[in-house]
């Protein structure tokens, strides 16, 4: 079976899911908050988090940035590791103030001198850099995920589960059209895929839309 291009594995998603309309979030701001907070936990407890601090009236830069760490622990605690998470958040916060004045500042700076910056931040890896540029700056950089890498493992199983972040982002990036939307909408896909179909534990792989060109699922059915 020949591994199937990028951009019929994204078709054939879309067809299945529809357009996504991913990433959640009212303001750019939010999106960095729910980018920094997903780390290791579920979008579900993040949203509780963020309901929190909406509730404190305290979803700002500078809120966070003067907030009492004790109280920022509090607000983010369904989101797990909460003391970690404070105070990295307060940190990012904090230094794009001093540093820039203003989020929409550092979003504004070209791509990969942004992508440069936001990794030179405590608390920020490749996926989290990633999201803030593709969904708060709206840029295109493909973001890599769990779910991503799972499923890809499964359709080819020469791309190995531990495949490093960036070979694999430039897998993609080499092979699509270079748009902030289609990179947009096929990571929010492969987010549907892995909550629907491709799990880590008992795959449904008997209704997943690629069913006939994953290795995986050719196995199963």
């Amino acid at each position: 079976m020949d591994r199937p291009a990028p951009i019929l594995i994204y078709r054939r998603l879309r067809r299945h899911f529809g357009f996504r309309d991913w990433w959640p979030g009212d303001s750019d701001f939010e999106v960095l908050v729910g980018a920094v907070l997903t780390q290791q936990t579920t979008w579900k407890n993040v949203e509780k988090a963020i309901a929190n601090l909406k509730e404190a009236d305290s979803l700002s830069m500078e809120k966070i940035a003067s907030m009492d760490i004790r109280k920022l622990e509090r607000l983010i605690r369904p989101s797990g590791y909460y003391r970690q998470k404070a105070k990295r958040l307060k940190g990012i916060c904090a230094r794009i103030k001093k540093e820039h004045g203003s989020l929409g500042n550092l979003l504004k700076l070209e791509k990969n001198g942004l992508r440069k910056e936001l990794l030179s931040y405590n608390g920020i890896g490749m996926e989290t850099a990633d999201s803030i540029i593709l969904y708060a700056a709206e840029k295109p950089v493909f973001v890599i995920d769990a779910y991503t890498k799972r499923a890809m493992h499964r359709i080819d199983p020469s791309i190995s589960a531990d495949i490093e972040y960036e070979q694999l982002r430039g897998y993609f990036e080499e092979r699509l059209e270079m748009k902030t939307e289609l990179y947009n909408d096929f990571h929010a896909q492969f987010v549907e895929l892995g909550k629907r179909y491709c799990t880590a534990a008992r795959p449904s792989c008997g209704e997943c839309p690629l069913r006939d060109v994953c290795h995986f699922g050719a196995e199963r059915i």
